[in-house]
């Protein structure tokens, strides 16, 4: 079968919600409720990012196997960023992740491609991303596309976010 990146369709935000949910589900360690809640309640919203900004799919026989959105203009509202605009060369991609039961099959960089080839089309030069220590089989994908490490975002409570940005 052809996996196919596309556009989401807004009978599939809650399928695409879903896939992302079981992706993230396994960074959450126990007890940590506010991971929880940001997966849950955040994560999964695929129909309240798709309002402001693009969601891709990756689809095989019509099941949905992962999902990514790219901030062009318009930011998805994490608490951290509200309200703060993106550089005019710039393109932010977040929330990638795909379906357990899919993955090693290059699902993951077809998402990424896709992402950048929007990234052009909307005449952005940088793409940059954030992510977190405990997502290691993602920062091998993106130093292995190429992407350079930028400065670390530790939040008051130590959380930590890792910044990745490669030059289109």
């Amino acid at each position: 079968m052809t996996i196919v990146v596309r556009p989401v369709r807004p009978e599939e935000h809650a399928e695409a919600g879903r896939v992302l949910e079981a992706a993230w589900r396994e960074f959450v360690g126990l007890g940590e409720e506010g991971w929880d809640r940001y997966v849950r309640d955040h994560v999964s919203n695929v129909a309240a990012r798709a309002e402001r900004t693009l969601v891709l799919v990756a689809v095989e026989d019509e099941r949905i196997l992962g999902s990514a959105t790219l901030e062009t203009d318009d930011r998805v509202g994490d608490p951290d960023d509200e309200g703060e605009p993106l550089p005019p060369e710039e393109a932010r991609i977040r929330m990638v992740g795909v379906a357990p039961g899919a993955r090693r099959r290059g699902v993951g960089r077809l998402l990424m491609e896709g992402r950048f080839e929007e990234a052009r089309r909307a005449g952005k030069t940088l793409v940059t991303l954030r992510t977190t220590p405990r997502q290691k089989a993602a920062h091998a994908m993106y130093e292995d596309m190429g992407f350079a490490r930028g400065a670390d975002t530790v939040f008051d409570d130590g959380f930590v976010l890792m910044s990745y940005e490669i030059r289109l």
